[in-house]
Parts: C-alpha cells; sequence; structure tokens
C-alpha cells in the first residue's frame, strides 16, 4: 500500500509530463441550399425543385471556399398534394402541370440527395447554408425526414445563416440584414433568378465573402 502510494505521488508531482495529443478535428463542409415550392410551408403545400451546391470547408482554423462552384445537385420534384398559390408559381417560373408528369418522385430525390451529400463531406460534418436559413431548412429537413429512411445527412441542427451571420458582423439588426444590405464587396455578381441552381451558387459566393470577412471593423483573413 505504501509502495503504490508513493508511486502515485511522484506519478502527480512528475516535473516533466508527457503532453497529450490534441484532438483530431473533424471539419464543417458547407452546402448551400435554394428550394423553389407552390406554397409557404411543406405538407399541404410541395417542394418543387431544389439544389444543393459545395461551399467551402473550415477545420476551425482554416476556410476553403470551392475554385469554382460545379459541384451541384438538382431535382425537379412531383408535387405531394393538390394545393397550391398561384402567386409562388409565377415568382419561380416553374410549370406544376409539367412537373405532375414529369417530376422526379421525392423519395428517391432525397435518398439521392442524400447519397451526393455524404460522399463530398466523406468523414466531416455536413452543414447546409441559405440566406436566409429558415425557409430553406424548414422544407429541406421536413422532405429528408419525411421520404429518406437515413434522415437528414444535417442531422437536426447543423446549419448556418448568412443572414444572422451578416447581421453580426455589420453590428446591425436582423431586420436590416437582408440581401439589399449586403455592400459591395460581401455581395455575388450574379443575379438572383428563382432558378435554384443559380440561387444557390449566388448564395455560395456571398456565403464565402461573409465568412471570411473581419467585419466593420476587421479586414478579409
Amino acid at each position: 500500500m505504501i509502495f503504490k502510494f508513493q508511486g502515485a505521488a511522484r506519478q502527480k508531482s512528475d516535473p516533466n509530463p508527457v503532453p497529450r495529443s490534441a484532438p483530431i478535428r473533424r471539419p464543417d463542409v458547407y452546402f448551400s441550399a435554394d428550394i423553389e415550392t407552390d406554397g409557404p410551408i411543406p405538407g399541404p403545400f410541395s417542394m418543387l425543385s431544389f439544389a444543393i451546391v459545395y461551399a467551402g470547408r473550415y477545420d476551425g482554423v482554416r476556410f476553403e471556399r470551392p475554385a469554382s462552384y460545379d459541384r451541384v445537385f438538382y431535382r425537379e420534384l412531383r408535387p405531394i398534394s393538390t394545393n397550391f398559390q398561384v402567386e409562388a408559381l409565377a415568382v419561380n417560373g416553374l410549370d406544376r402541370e409539367r412537373l405532375i408528369l414529369e417530376g422526379c418522385d421525392p423519395a428517391q430525390s432525397m435518398v439521392e440527395a442524400f447519397d451526393w451529400i455524404n460522399s463530398i463531406s466523406d468523414i466531416s460534418f455536413p452543414v447546409l447554408v441559405a440566406y436566409p436559413l429558415s425557409f430553406d431548412w424548414s422544407w429541406l429537413y421536413w422532405y429528408f425526414m419525411n421520404f429518406c429512411p437515413s434522415g437528414s445527412p444535417f442531422d437536426y441542427s447543423r446549419c448556418f445563416d448568412i443572414k444572422t451571420a451578416f447581421a453580426v458582423k455589420s453590428a446591425i439588426p436582423i431586420a436590416e440584414a437582408g440581401r439589399s444590405h449586403l455592400p459591395a464587396n460581401l455581395a455575388s455578381n450574379k443575379k438572383h433568378t428563382h432558378h435554384a441552381v443559380d440561387d444557390a451558387i449566388e448564395q455560395a459566393e456571398i456565403f464565402a465573402n461573409v465568412f471570411e470577412w473581419g467585419g466593420m471593423n476587421g479586414s478579409h483573413r
């Protein structure tokens, strides 16, 4: 008993302890998403198209934006209900009658999207990015949970709201952080077309600009 106690004491007072290695950190991999719908909420209404674009990665130290935004997943979907709002269709220009006949199966599409996201993420954590996040997240999460047996690749909370990040870095209220308030150095040079692919790429560029921006009192890293 005495020997064990003395040994423990010597270990505790060792002046040259062996340093523990830092834990290996799994990076975030970001995906910019844009959706087009025929109404305000999923379930009673339908998601008609969605695009997901690889938007970069971050390991806690270094952010890497893509050299190009050519890694894209896009589907146009068959409606899941008979409800729709004419004004929503007027915005996105999608032909709902055509999609009833030719749209992709939602279940198959969400499984394919899940697999595509995970193939790019590999062992990293996929994170959904949007501007603003609330609308696109609610639809995609609902569709993943309802139609993909594996659920959402973003789990229940891995998401990044570009609008909030811009507001915090600009020291302005959320109500003043819409896209129209973006300064030229943060905005994308792409036009907002209401086509899911175009708008997801536009968002991805804005996301990278805001992420790298040092804020009102800083600069790009």
